[in-house]
């Protein structure tokens, strides 16, 4: 299985930045991707940026793009989220996913971390 643990979370000012990390544990055998997804209070999960394992290639929403980055330590199985210049319509529970096969599963699964809340507030 794939274990997922995510950290950085906090109280920010607006404005202000944080940096989430991600690392990713268990008996995985490749990592196709991994991604950020955010959940608002009374909101769906949304997508907010994913990087491909090979080649790097980035993806971001609308609503983060110019503002977050997204980024990976391939040798510690991590993804990282740099946030700046943070509003409270970033207030969410963070969570992360990685599309993995395993070294008993060949198919690509999704995995999801368990969430870091991300309050923006004065």
């Amino acid at each position: 299985q794939v274990q997922l643990v995510e950290s950085g979370g906090g109280l920010v000012q607006p404005g202000g930045s944080l940096r989430l990390s991600c690392a990713a544990s268990g008996s995985i055998r490749s990592i196709a991707s991994m991604a950020w997804f955010r959940q608002a209070p009374g909101k769906e999960r949304e997508f907010v940026a994913t990087i491909y394992w090979s080649g790097g290639s980035t993806y971001y929403s609308d609503s983060v793009k110019g503002r977050f980055s997204i980024s990976r330590d391939n040798a510690k199985n991590t993804v990282y989220l740099q946030m700046n210049s943070l509003n409270s319509e970033d207030t969410a529970v963070y969570y992360c996913k990685t599309r993995a096969t395993t070294a008993s599963n060949y198919y690509v699964m999704d995995y999801w971390g368990k969430g870091t809340l991300v309050t923006v507030s004065s």
